[in-house]
């Protein structure tokens, strides 16, 4: 009996050790799964972000001011500089709050407004401050506007640029960041693979410029004066600091220090050079010359079309989506361009939409495991049916885009108008708008 009873203590012992080994595991997990700052990958996501903003300031205005013409150089210089100043404020107030704010199909909530309850300690589910991913995002929706201004530029007014961007942001650029990589966005739960911004950033920017160049009309002289870019050099310097600020933009977009931000690193040197060498032997072919201008139009269609392919990806089919996005590029700007009859001043949608297109569904096909790919979920991925979740993402942002732009034009054009005067677009906008010349005799 004694025997007994001392089996059944011993028993009872080991099942009370074994449960208390239990709660100490699955503390011990709930403590592992918890975010720790990591200062490793806060100090890549400062960095990104810095390169990001080197892509805009100066990169992507001096990219397009060395495109346009002398007389306008400021003009495209200061719509640029000021609609990042202007989108940097109000991402802060509302835009982070509603991309990246509670769960929704379409928008976040106001719950970070102002970006209330954010504190230096908020890591929100990373490894790193939350602060430093407002900032890092902050810089995404600031050089999607900012592409937008290529599409009307030297004709457009400075006051209607900045009423239009207010409300494109907010009504655009917001419900589709949410829509694709917020919580609870319904492109987000399909499973679209945007892994930096091709959706988001490229096609809807791309959009947007198309309609505003329809919209404002072509400029003064379009198809009968030679409208020559007044500055290659400054356009290939642009063009290697957006190659350069790239990195921050799709590496960064691992949001770590690991072997993810390592993939889109290399796939984006990759994809540019293909991009590249594809517009210049297509260019060469047709032409029998290779330009400058056509090299640093081949690097940009490289990186819009990695863009969203940058992390899922293998390095050869890196190369095969730059091959391809290079000579697609060269028929959006040289083909596409004229069958759409607009006057897309430097090329907007004939890259940036073209290419982000062609990224976000070839995305869909690379990134499968057979191809040497890094999908979602290599288990149970299928070709077919992500290909058609990347060309739902693609026609809903185009509709989204299309619409809103439409509408923010619409706008500005009641309030201050749309278009400068004949004299002040003959004159320059630099000097009828800003008072001011960029270059002096």
């Amino acid at each position: 009996m004694e025997v007994g009873i001392d089996m059944m203590n011993k028993r009872c012992a080991l099942v009370g050790l074994g449960a208390l080994l239990s709660v100490f595991a699955t503390a011990a997990n709930a403590q592992e799964a918890a975010p720790v700052l990591n200062s490793g990958d806060t100090a890549w996501m400062l960095t990104s972000t810095m390169l990001v903003i080197l892509m805009i300031i100066p990169g992507l205005a001096l990219f397009y001011g060395g495109i346009g013409r002398a007389k306008n150089m400021l003009s495209v210089l200061i719509q640029v500089f000021a609609t990042f100043s202007l989108i940097s404020v109000l991402w802060a107030i509302y835009g982070y709050t509603l991309a990246f704010g509670a769960e929704g199909a379409v928008f976040g909530d106001f719950s970070k407004a102002f970006l209330i309850g954010i504190t230096p300690d908020s890591l929100a589910g990373r490894a790193f401050p939350e602060l430093v991913f407002v900032s890092f995002q902050l810089t995404f929706a600031a050089i999607t506007c900012s592409l937008i201004v290529g599409a009307f530029a030297e004709r457009m007014k400075f006051s209607a640029v900045l009423i239009f961007m207010v409300i494109w942001f907010t009504f655009c650029y917001v419900p589709i960041a949410h829509i694709v990589w917020g919580p609870g966005g319904f492109l987000a739960k399909d499973g679209a693979m945007d892994y930096a911004g091709g959706t988001v950033v490229h096609i809807n920017a791309g959009v947007a410029g198309l309609v505003g160049a329809y919209l404002v009309g072509k400029r003064i002289g379009f198809g009968k004066e030679v409208l020559a870019p007044h500055s290659v050099t400054l356009t290939m310097v642009g063009a290697a600091l957006l190659w350069v600020g790239w990195f921050g933009f799709n590496a960064g977009s691992a949001t770590a220090a690991n072997g993810g931000a390592g993939l889109a690193f290399l796939n984006t040197i990759l994809a540019t050079s293909a991009a590249t060498l594809s517009w210049l032997a297509v260019e060469g072919l047709l032409r029998g010359k290779a330009s400058m201008l056509g090299a640093a139009s081949g690097c940009v269609a490289g990186l819009v079309a990695v863009t969203p392919a940058a992390g899922f990806v293998g390095p050869m089919g890196s190369i095969v989506l730059g091959l391809i996005a290079g000579a697609a590029g060269f028929w959006g700007v040289n083909g596409l361009k004229h069958m759409l009859r607009v006057d897309d001043a430097f090329d907007v949608f004939g890259v940036h939409g073209v290419c982000g297109i062609i990224g976000a569904i070839l995305t869909g096909v690379l990134a499968a495991p057979a191809l040497g790919g890094y999908p979602l979920d290599a288990e149970t991925y299928s070709m077919g049916a992500q290909v058609w979740i990347q060309v739902k993402s693609v026609l809903v942002t185009i509709a989204w885009s299309a619409v809103v732009a439409f509408i923010a034009y619409k706008i500005a054009d009641m309030i201050v108008g749309l278009r400068v005067g004949e004299e002040a677009e003959r004159s320059g906008l630099d000097l009828a708008l800003h008072g001011e010349v960029a270059y002096r005799d």
